[in-house]
């Protein structure tokens, strides 16, 4: 806890003192190299919350990308944006959490409004804007988080929006990437089940708790694994590509709980 504490009052706080105008100013001037202050932020936030993160495969870099991955806690975020230069598609609610929302502002965060369906075609529109300027943009495409042990149904609507939207912004060369994410050890030993609880955030703990498990919190040990790009176009099977990338998720989350191969 000592060192963590130290770290993020000489390190990261100052780190984001100086950056965050900087990053202002890049975003609003719509820079291309917007992507290297959030990076930096997730690596150094990886040190303070104990996460050693383990990359296999490569990220789609350079190119219309729409990301699909499961969902498993908070940290999900860090630990992807310490491997890739990507934007992330987020719930609403996160826009109104203090300094969360400007920092989320800063990497172009897209916002989902899981309770209206009326907004699916501003998100899908946001989404397809950024990726058809070629950046990579993450869906966390089960919709919700689940503890780690399986992986949720894919859902295809947004997919299918945002290939449409793709399709408009007049992008070409679009990809799919499933990107899997599994929590694989605890304090360097395999978490069991009944441990897979304290590897996320939950709103029911008090403030107090919540900054005990950031500042003292157990190492986690991450892998993130990014399969094989699948092709997006505007005549794609939204729900065909959707389920083979879910499919490849699944598979590759087995393997990884399990210590296994996955595939790439």
């Amino acid at each position: 806890m000592i060192f963590r504490t130290i770290f993020f009052l000489f390190i990261l706080v100052p780190y984001i003192i100086i950056a965050l105008p900087i990053q202002w100013v890049i975003v609003k001037l719509d820079m291309k190299c917007w992507q290297y202050v959030p990076r930096g932020f997730h690596k150094l936030s990886c040190i303070l919350l104990g996460l050693r993160v383990r990359a296999i495969g490569t990220p789609s870099e350079g190119r219309p990308t729409l990301m699909v991955s499961n969902h498993i806690a908070w940290t999900d975020i860090i630990a992807i944006g310490s491997q890739a230069p990507v934007t992330f598609v987020a719930k609403r609610e996160v826009g109104g959490w203090p300094i969360v929302k400007q920092l989320a502002y800063l990497q172009r965060t897209i916002y989902a409004d899981r309770n209206r369906r009326s907004e699916t075609g501003r998100t899908a529109e946001a989404m397809g804007k950024h990726i058809a300027d070629g950046h990579s943009v993450v869906l966390f495409a089960e919709g919700q988080s689940d503890i780690g042990t399986h992986v949720l149904p894919f859902r295809s609507a947004l997919v299918g929006a945002a290939q449409m939207a793709i399709a408009g912004a007049g992008a070409k060369d679009v990809v799919l990437q499933p990107v899997t994410i599994a929590y694989t050890k605890l304090q360097g030993l395999p978490i069991s089940r009944n441990e897979r609880s304290l590897i996320s955030w939950s709103k029911s703990n008090s403030l107090g708790q919540n900054l005990r498990e950031i500042f003292g919190g157990s190492i986690k040990d991450i892998t993130v694994a990014f399969g094989t790009p699948m092709p997006l176009t505007a005549t794609t099977d939204r729900k065909l590509v959707t389920k083979a990338a879910e499919d490849v998720v699944r598979a590759n989350l087995v393997a990884l709980n399990r210590g296994g191969e996955v595939r790439v």
